[in-house]
């Protein structure tokens, strides 16, 4: 087990530092490759590949989520942090210096699994480093306050870069900070967690594991744009070898994933919350700076300004969770967290199509401080609700489903937008979806006919209002689990609480 205190690491802060370095790289990682993708798909003659270049990330990140924690208990976290690391700089090498679609998708995968590690492994490490709760709050807030900022300001940077050099160097510049949290890991990380001596390492239980995964990440992506017996088969395919997974782990010595953790209901409750919610938040963070485009006719810049005050409040959110959370129920706290999204998504339904830019700001400070909130506490809670020998794989297991989550709904409020254009589109002839798409572009919006465009931006409110009502209703069951929970556990005696 590793030590918790600042005796056992002398420089606990500068090591943090370190280690919320990785934060940044992942958030940078997760826009800034959006803003060169016409650059890379033109050079590279990739444009039917693009689906593959954001997906193959995401799968090897999600996959290698679970194995990541399981081989830092093997070989301690800081190993596996260095290795995760190292990892995720050959991709990006690799990304950089790729001459063919193929190679850079290959590449695109390395870095997609060291990113796994990069992003489970501090989380884990937090666990053991800080054994004062409220500390350890605040070290969690920061890590989701540093990933935000970083998504905001990587569409930013990478314009700059490809404007200023060329796409190539979006990749590279990930060398230099993950070299810097390298070093000062390696020289300042006390290596006190010798590894899972004796136990035999589940490499059955791992292969169907990633099989599973990526079968049903797959049959998502597939979601809208492939048959649908297909996704279905995808999907199936998937589910079976993730109960064939669970049958094998019952009967080794070391589980990927112990069956256990589901045995109990506290974090079970934590799971449901963090799936439930992060479903609900993607589609504002994903929507609305599309809704100040296309229905506002902002610029993508401005359109990206949208997202600013989330991550202002989510670090508040964070901040204020870590210090509430030591008084009150947690979810009684979690309740209000999730009235405070949902008052995000009220604000933009209310407002309809004509919601003024300064109520999409405010609306995206209501999203951020509920989202950082609750994450903070939530995942507090997950490490809290097991044992200190769970600790690692409850923490890459929530960080899974959250993936998960957000994967799958994206992919369903994708069809939900265009089956509402399609049905809307239906009803106004001389208007067509490359028309709809050019109306998403302040750039290509000047080419259409100003008589069109009001008509072409109630078709497209329609379609991004019901992506909203989804994702309301999915904000809805989640209150609706936490409120259940606090008032269930609000009738306990008071010693078992």
């Amino acid at each position: 087990m590793e030590h918790k205190t600042e005796e056992g690491q002398p420089h606990l802060k500068l090591v943090t530092v370190a280690l919320l370095m990785s934060n940044i790289m992942a958030g940078l990682d997760g826009t800034i490759v959006n803003t060169a993708m016409p650059a890379i798909t033109s050079d590279l003659h990739a444009l039917s590949y693009i689906g593959w270049i954001v997906a193959v990330f995401l799968l090897g990140m999600s996959v290698s989520t679970p194995l990541w924690s399981k081989f830092g208990e093997h070989v301690g976290n800081k190993v596996a942090f260095l290795a995760a690391t190292m990892l995720f700089i050959g991709g990006s090498i690799f990304q950089g210096s790729a001459q063919n679609i193929q190679f850079f998708i290959l590449s695109r995968a390395i870095m997609g699994i060291g990113a796994g590690g990069m992003n489970t492994i501090p989380m884990i490490a937090y666990g053991f480093l800080y054994d004062d709760l409220h500390q350890r709050a605040q070290v969690v807030g920061l890590s989701s306050a540093f990933f935000n900022t970083a998504s905001i300001i990587g569409p930013l940077l990478g314009g700059w870069i490809v404007d200023t050099w060329n796409w190539r160097w979006i990749f590279y510049i990930n060398v230099p900070i993950a070299l810097v949290s390298i070093t000062i890991v390696g020289l300042y990380f006390k290596p006190t967690h010798h590894g899972a001596a004796g136990k035999d390492i589940d490499y059955r239980g791992a292969t169907l594991m990633v099989l599973g995964l990526t079968s049903i990440l797959a049959g998502i992506e597939m979601l809208g744009t492939s048959a649908g017996w297909l996704v279905a088969a995808m999907l199936v395919l998937g589910v079976a070898l993730m109960v064939l997974m669970a049958h094998t782990e019952r009967h080794v010595q070391d589980p990927i994933i112990p069956g256990r953790l589901f045995t109990n209901k506290q974090l079970v409750v934590d799971f449901s919350l963090f799936v439930v919610m992060w479903g609900a938040f993607i589609a504002f963070i994903t929507y609305i700076p599309m809704w100040a485009q296309g229905l506002l006719g902002m610029s993508a810049l401005i359109g990206g300004v949208t997202q600013i005050p989330g991550a202002l409040t989510n670090f508040a959110g964070a901040e204020v969770a870590a210090t509430a959370q030591e008084r009150h129920p947690k979810y009684w706290l979690v309740t209000g967290g999730v009235l405070t999204l949902m008052i995000a998504f009220g604000i933009v339904l209310i407002g309809g199509q004509h919601t003024p830019f300064w109520l999409l700001l405010l609306a995206g400070a209501f999203e951020g401080f509920g989202v950082g909130f609750n994450f903070n506490i939530l995942q507090v809670s997950v490490q809290t609700d097991v044992s200190v020998d769970d600790l690692p794989v409850a923490t890459s297991v929530a960080y899974l489903l959250r993936i998960l989550s957000q994967t799958m709904m994206s992919a369903l409020y994708g069809v939900v937008l265009n089956v509402t254009l399609e049905s809307e589109l239906a009803k106004h002839h001389g208007i067509t979806m490359k028309m709809m798409n050019q109306l998403t572009n302040a750039a290509t919006a000047k080419n259409l006919s100003v008589g069109l465009i009001p008509t072409m931006r109630n078709i497209l409110f329609h379609g991004y209002r019901n992506t909203m009502i989804v994702a309301f209703v999915l904000g809805a069951g989640c209150l609706l689990i936490a409120v259940t929970v606090a008032i269930k556990q609000s009738r306990l005696p008071k010693t078992t609480e």
